[in-house]
């Protein structure tokens, strides 16, 4: 999770994440090369004292100029497409779960099993433990296998909110009469903070979401005591 003063992107728990955050980088060597050469032009411009007053025209530079910032585009075009149609792949599942956003908590439902459904709320500041995270922290986790492909249906019971990640790299809008979806496999295990990202409210800051990432037998283990319930 971001701590205090933290400016880059959270540690990719999943490969859509990873390739997001090579995309950026790409980007901004880019856009450093870019600002770098058109900011030594601009100043050496106005600091030197060359004239010529013979010189009307230059086509071939002209022809430059407006060619390499059209090949430099393609270089951010072609990379960011590819990730596109990546985020909107859907593999195989091997597991839904299915997201409801309510005001201001959220409801998961284990599709796949008979009966795993429960309500998650955000842990109140005055009942929380000394290693929990303050308006991050919920009461039931969502948990989920890793190195599994997961899809994630999200929709909404009231308003529009939004069931965001960013370690995982998802964020889709859940919306009042509409399925939205999202897939995504976690590489690693952990507890993944995420809070809604759409204005919903009064207690829009107070609706996190938590993903815990477990082993397969883990997981298998935590559906076995939920059933028992």
């Amino acid at each position: 999770m971001a701590t205090w003063g933290y400016l880059g992107f959270l540690d990719g728990a999943s490969p859509l994440m990873e390739q997001l955050i090579f995309f950026h980088d790409h980007a901004m060597i880019v856009l450093t090369l870019s600002v770098t050469i058109v900011g030594y032009m601009m100043a050496s411009l106005m600091t030197n004292k060359y004239i010529n007053r013979f010189l009307l025209e230059g086509q071939t530079i002209e022809i430059i100029w407006t060619m390499l910032p059209a090949v430099i585009l393609l270089f951010i075009a072609f990379p960011s497409l590819r990730l596109l149609y990546l985020l909107d792949e859907v593999n195989e599942p091997a597991i839904t779960l299915k997201t409801i956003g309510h005001q201001w908590y959220w409801s998961y439902e284990y599709s796949d099993f008979q009966q795993i459904e429960f309500d998650s709320y955000m842990i109140p500041t005055n009942e929380l433990a000394d290693n929990s995270f303050r308006l991050l922290d919920v009461d039931n986790r969502a948990v989920l296998p890793m190195n599994t492909q997961v899809r994630v249906l999200i929709t909404a019971a009231d308003v529009i909110h939004s069931w965001t990640v960013p370690s995982l790299g998802v964020k889709a809008d859940a919306i009042p009469g509409r399925l939205n979806q999202v897939s995504f496999l976690m590489n690693r295990p952990g507890l993944f903070y995420g809070q809604c990202t759409e204005m919903c409210g009064a207690n829009h800051s107070f609706m996190p979401m938590v993903v815990e990432s477990v082993s397969v037998d883990a997981f298998l283990n935590w559906i076995n005591s939920m059933s028992e319930e």
